[in-house]
């Protein structure tokens, strides 16, 4: 016999024509929330106060059409008869992993512009990735999306879960695992993780490389849990197949830039030797010598 549970509204906002979802504005709170953290921090190593907002307003509008093209390529059997709804975002489907590759493409090009180091910004950045992420699954769990097989009522109550999140992992007459949860939690441990990482003064890009094993570790293994889930060619789950990759390609990094004498340290301030910032000190020195 089936229960009767309604569950909870996808929307947060409606202010006449415009209309706001759960699932946009948990990943606009987490942006937000990254942002301050990374902010703090970048000044902390003597950046501008404005780097991440400038960063942003490339990275942001990018990682979001990446996550989403990433997610249409390997989903496309739910796009085919309706392509329009490739831009329905605000029904979810948003795949980390493209999100992840387009900002750091876009944050390459961008502290190679600005003669920023860019594995100094990529471990500046993934304490709030992370936490994003973390924040952004609630998202989800808005959406009623990212969950796990059938189990019990008595299975959640076991987990000492509140009732909203029982009563919203009961869909179309059954109860399913909220994986959703299970990764938000990871996350936030590995947000604690990159925190106390920043404390031991690592190589640059040894931060980014630890985000990228810790994520990947806990998604592999979730993705056993998972029902929606991609693929690739029909067999393989795309997010195992990405894991494993991310794992040895990092680790193979990390031992690689051990090798290496020269790598700076993650707390070697901002800019330093950097020829941009060079030439920059050079030019006010002289318009400072013709006043």
């Amino acid at each position: 016999m089936e229960e009767n549970i309604e569950p909870l509204g996808r929307i947060f906002l409606e202010l006449g024509p415009l209309t706001i979802y759960w699932y946009g504005a948990l990943i606009g709170l987490g942006v937000f929330i990254g942002y301050l953290i990374a902010t703090k921090e970048a000044v902390k190593l003597g950046y501008p106060k404005e780097t991440y907002a400038d960063l942003l307003l490339f990275a942001l509008p990018i990682s979001i059409l990446s996550a989403r093209v990433y997610y249409v390529i390997f989903r496309w059997e739910q796009f085919a008869d309706h392509p329009i709804r490739a831009f329905y975002i605000w029904e979810g489907g948003l795949a980390i992993h493209g999100g992840v590759i387009g900002g750091m493409l876009t944050a390459y090009f961008f502290c190679k512009k600005r003669g920023y180091s860019f594995w100094q910004i990529a471990d500046i950045t993934v304490p709030s990735l992370i936490l994003a992420q973390a924040i952004g699954r609630w998202g989800n769990f808005m959406n009623q999306e990212v969950y796990g097989g059938p189990v019990t009522r008595e299975f959640l109550e076991g987990l000492m879960l509140p009732e909203f999140i029982i009563n919203q992992m009961y869909i179309n007459g059954t109860y399913y695992h909220p994986t959703f949860l299970y990764e938000s939690i990871w996350n936030v441990l590995g947000f604690l993780l990159l925190l106390y990482l920043r404390r031991l003064n690592l190589r640059q890009g040894e931060m980014f490389m630890t985000y990228l094993v810790y994520y990947s570790v806990g998604r592999f293994f979730l993705e056993a849990v998972r029902l929606d889930y991609l693929l690739i060619g029909g067999v393989l789950k795309t997010a195992q197949v990405m894991s494993i990759i991310l794992i040895v390609g990092a680790i193979i990094f990390t031992v690689y830039r051990r090798m290496q004498p020269d790598v700076p340290r993650y707390h070697v301030p901002a800019l330093t030797g950097s020829p941009k910032q060079t030439t920059n000190k050079q030019k006010q020195k002289k318009k400072k010598k013709k006043k």
